[in-house]
């Protein structure tokens, strides 16, 4: 199956809208890819796909200067014709849930889509009343889009939702530069670095013997693959170019965790399509 864009043009319509770099606008490409190759690989082998944005902003993204307005992961993932059965978007800010809920009712009203707005120490027991679990006869595929660029969300809410058997993709993308830099994280943001983590013993790990941004963001993502792979999930890495004033590292990591077997197919897919993409040039 391919997945066929929307003709929709999305324009200032006077709600939140998040300006970034050229970059993120190729990141929701890679999103795009992973989620249609997620979906064709499990399509006639489960009953349901579903997917759900942990953090999932107000729908639009804005470029800089030129002031293009573009479609963050839910109302990309809603125009594409795949065959997801339900989208479920989480959104902590007032702001932003309210302009992600009034774009999805404006553009998408045709979609299953669910919107919540829940602290994270609530979010997996309320997911349990949308996403309903695999059973006997019947099979439920998720694929968790986790992308905050911060460290908002606490590995315990992955650790609850690995339980459910979701699958998860994760950009990992956050400041990283001369003035918010690894210093500041292991200092300044202590905490809240230990619960992205999982805890203290692997914050001190991080932190031991860090002397640079590229060895904090290296080190940061083998103890969050080890984790994730503590919950007997399969582990795959795709990178990205990156050319960013706020991340001044020249690559950053998507990784994707799961337990189905179809994964290795999944992340082959992405590779090649990227690799595609950068031999047409």
């Amino acid at each position: 199956m391919t997945a066929a864009s929307s003709p929709i043009t999305y324009t200032d319509d006077g709600f939140s809208i998040l300006v970034v770099e050229p970059w993120v606008k190729q990141q929701v490409q890679i999103v795009r890819q992973y989620l249609t190759s997620f979906v064709n690989h499990l399509q006639g082998k489960v009953n349901q796909i579903i997917l759900v944005d942990l953090v999932a902003g107000s729908g639009l993204y804005s470029l800089g200067a030129n002031r293009e307005i573009f479609p963050g992961v839910p109302l990309m993932a809603m125009g594409l014709d795949l065959p997801i059965s339900k989208f479920v978007f989480c959104e902590n800010d007032p702001e932003q849930y309210k302009a992600l809920k009034i774009r999805v009712n404006r553009y998408f009203k045709d979609k299953n889509a669910v919107l919540l707005e829940s602290k994270w120490d609530e979010l997996a027991a309320r997911l349990n009343l949308y996403v309903p679990p695999s059973k006997e006869n019947f099979k439920t595929a998720v694929l968790c889009l986790c992308n905050p660029s911060s460290f908002e969300v606490p590995f315990d809410v992955m650790d609850r939702l690995a339980e459910k058997d979701f699958s998860f993709l994760i950009p990992f993308t956050f400041p990283l530069n001369g003035r918010i830099n690894y210093k500041h994280y292991i200092h300044q943001q202590h905490e809240k670095l230990k619960n992205y983590l999982g805890g203290y013993k692997d914050f001190e790990k991080l932190e031991k013997n860090v002397a640079s941004n590229t060895l904090f963001y290296k080190r940061l993502l083998a103890i969050y693959e080890k984790n994730m792979v503590a919950n007997e999930m399969n582990s795959f890495f795709s990178t990205h170019r990156l050319d960013s004033g706020l991340m001044e590292i020249p690559t950053y990591t998507m990784g994707l965790f799961s337990k189905l077997n179809s994964a290795k197919l999944i992340h082959r897919d992405v590779i090649e399509s990227e690799f595609k993409q950068i031999s047409l040039f």
